[in-house]
């Protein structure tokens, strides 16, 4: 034992004299970047603000001994369920696209023309204005999307307002960015509305927009036009942009109408992001864009349009036979494939709902009405040695072979998000697998089930 700890003392002075410099007869000097490196936003807290690095963390809990399937209830990409195919037009449109041979060049950092212009006229057809293809700036998806419109806003000593929940990427990008984050409140009892009140008492001269997700990711709310003419005001009051997060648009069910955020531009300036991804079923064909809704041309006369050019002149490029691709996918996929999807969403959306019901240890404080998920909150009293979020999902992980992702990640502590973008056969699986690690971490003095 004396032995081990000696060697593994020398190995940790080793690696601090190598971290300093101090190895191999050279004068002692600290390395620059490794001290950057470890202040970096990233570094400290990137693993908090991803969903995909957290249900990496949780999918490693997995028990490789369980023979059953691991069911992924974490993230909101079902194209491995041949019922969520995307649409054969779209498939023959990328596959077209490829055998001209004129589509394997690099392409303006803005995007092909063609394509900007068929999604112009694609956007414009649920505004009360046209879109011009200058308004239009593609992006290699959402996430891109999101990384050129934070870094244009960002300046030495600005805010930006984010959702409580929300989707962490933007907390990302404004900490790799310098941009300081307040955060709004969604509220539950009320269909997850923007809490008004909170979200210009958290403003001030310095903020510089505020990011609405609709339809709601996490929540599945969606939100009405009331709602968002009062989001709009509160905006010209404050003097802000809105960052319309519209990856969901379109994806909603019941009585629920998606109304896009541009048809408030008049009121005040709103970019939005939207993508291929989600209503297409195409996450890894990786093309989004950002649509200046503003009529009254504010984005324009204040170069926030060049400084997004600007910045995807030096950035990456969505694949260009994809963008070559867009204006045939637009123009040939039939109303009945979005119906299709649309259908199977409703339906595993009411599975969710009313089987959690059955769940004692989580509740749902508002039906789904779009996206592909629910927040749930957890009720740790009732369940033995369970910690929080996390704890939570790990376990189930461990015991169960389902994934879920934790409030924690999405900013609201001991909830979790269900994904029902899933096959009906596997939601019920899972929800009943859930059902059973509630019960087995029952407390011993319950005297109902769970």
């Amino acid at each position: 034992m004396a032995t081990t700890h000696h060697q593994n003392g020398a190995a940790a002075r080793a690696a601090e004299d190598g971290i300093k410099g101090n190895g191999n007869g050279h004068a002692a000097a600290e390395w620059r970047f490794a001290r950057s490196a470890k202040e970096r936003a990233l570094a400290a807290a990137g693993d908090k603000m991803s969903i995909r690095a957290v249900r990496f963390k949780i999918s490693a809990s997995v028990d490789a001994r369980d023979p059953r399937p691991v069911l992924p209830l974490a993230h909101g990409d079902p194209s491995v369920f041949p019922a969520f195919r995307t649409a054969a037009e779209a498939e023959e449109a990328v596959a077209a696209a490829l055998r001209t041979g004129k589509l394997n060049c690099y392409p303006a950092g803005v995007g092909l023309p063609d394509a900007r212009r068929a999604l112009a006229k694609h956007l414009s057809r649920d505004l009360p204005y046209d879109l011009s293809s200058d308004d239009i700036f593609l992006t290699a998806g959402g996430t891109q999307a999101i990384e050129v419109v934070i870094s244009v806003l960002a300046q030495p000593g600005t805010n930006i307002l984010l959702p409580r929940p929300g989707y962490p990427n933007y907390e990302a990008r404004a900490a790799l960015n310098n941009l300081e984050v307040r955060r709004f409140d969604l509220i539950p009892e009320r269909g997850w509305e923007i809490d008004i009140d909170s979200l210009e008492s958290i403003a001030d001269k310095n903020t510089t927009a505020m990011v609405i997700i609709n339809p709601n990711n996490p929540c599945g709310s969606v939100y009405t036009r009331e709602h968002l003419t009062k989001v709009a005001e509160a905006a010209r009051k404050l003097g802000i942009l809105v960052i319309a997060d519209e990856v969901y648009g379109n994806l909603v069910f019941g009585d629920s109408q998606f109304i896009p955020m541009g048809v408030f531009g008049h009121i005040a300036p709103v970019l939005s992001i939207g993508s291929l991804s989600k209503r297409w079923i195409v996450p890894g064909w990786r093309l989004g864009w950002v649509a200046a809704c503003d009529p009254k041309k504010i984005l324009q006369q204040t170069k926030i349009l060049t400084s997004i050019t600007n910045f995807l002149n030096v950035s990456t490029d969505p694949a260009t036979f994809i963008q070559g691709a867009l204006p045939k996918i637009l123009e040939n996929t039939k109303e009945d494939f979005f119906k299709r999807i649309i259908g199977l969403l409703e339906e595993t959306s009411e599975i969710c709902y009313r089987e959690i019901k059955n769940i004692k240890c989580i509740t749902c404080p508002h039906k789904p009405e779009g996206s592909m998920f629910v927040m749930v909150k957890l009720n740790l009293s009732l369940l033995e040695g369970i910690h929080d979020d996390i704890d939570f999902c790990c376990k189930l992980a461990k015991e169960e072979s389902v994934i879920l992702c934790p409030g924690s990640v999405l900013g609201m502590e001991n909830w979790v998000r269900i994904t029902f973008a899933i096959d009906s056969s596997s939601l019920l699986d899972g929800l009943e697998r859930i059902k059973s690690f509630c019960q087995r971490h029952k407390k011993k003095n319950m005297l109902n089930g769970i």
